[in-house]
């Protein structure tokens, strides 16, 4: 049988018998952090109550709520794409409405200048219409029907073409009293 020696260290103990007189009794049992589950006692070496439970701070997200949060984002997404939809359409409706108010059906401008064809102090009249895609420009000399002009400008092609405005301006870049007529239309088609 070995001897020990009171300095040496526990590890270097290879045996220790044990005497009748000593008790064979557990240490009582503490709650590690790093175990994921605990042993359940048993009736022989534990009372019940010797054995703390370990609980987790808080509840882990179960399935059902990181299911529930997907088709919360899957419907706001939804919902984000009928207001954007709707709200192009609505702006699309806006716009049509008001330029139907401005320029009616069909889309027709008029406005006076003096060109340099007027015989008196009166302005001559121009009608600018966009017909079913083709604009024609009307003038009336002086405000005199009689010698009214048509002049054919561009044909515009296209879905709603016939809804386009047609404005006029008039430029005087040669200063010389005899503005050239510019036609402005914004199509997009």
């Amino acid at each position: 049988m070995p001897v020990s020696s009171p300095l040496a260290p526990k590890s270097t103990l290879r045996h220790r018998p044990l005497g009748a007189q000593t008790k064979q009794q557990e240490p009582p049992r503490v709650a590690r952090a790093s175990r994921t589950h605990t042993q359940k006692p048993t009736p022989t070496t534990t009372v019940s109550g010797d054995i703390p439970t370990w609980k987790p701070a808080r509840p882990l997200p179960s399935r059902r709520r990181q299911r529930l949060l997907l088709v919360g984002i899957g419907i706001g997404m939804i919902v984000a794409v009928v207001l954007v939809s709707l709200g192009q359409a609505l702006i699309g409706w806006v716009g049509t409405t008001s330029d139907d108010l401005h320029y009616g059906r069909p889309r027709t401008f008029q406005t006076d200048a003096f060109v340099g064809h007027e015989a008196g102090t009166q302005p001559s009249h121009f009608i600018a219409l966009n017909l079913q895609g083709r604009i024609e420009i009307i003038e009336l000399p002086g405000g005199d029907a009689a010698h009214a002009r048509i002049f054919v400008g561009p044909h515009l092609y296209g879905q709603n073409a016939d809804l386009v405005p047609i404005t006029l301006q008039f430029v005087d870049t040669q200063h010389n009293h005899h503005p050239d007529m510019l036609v402005v239309f914004h199509y997009i088609g």
